[in-house]
């Protein structure tokens, strides 16, 4: 069976495309993990742990649910 997809969503991929089109290595790079990582980040396959996320945010210059928002589930 597949890997739930996360409830947290991002908006990495337009925040690296207003920062000069920063790209997914330059930003892996710049948070010491690899592509791949910020690839399954962006895509909702997986959620950083609360440091990366804090990390992320700080590479953009914003805060935390700039970046990130989590989606309550409908009951």
């Amino acid at each position: 069976m597949p890997p739930k997809p996360t409830r947290v969503t991002n908006r990495i991929r337009a925040l690296r495309s207003d920062a000069n089109a920063m790209t997914q290595a330059d930003l892996a790079r710049r948070l010491g993990v690899t592509r791949q990582t910020v690839i399954a980040i962006e895509q909702g396959r997986y959620s950083p742990s609360l440091e990366l996320a804090f990390q992320i945010a700080r590479v953009f210059g914003l805060p935390l649910d700039a970046v990130f928002q989590y989606e309550a589930p409908q009951d």
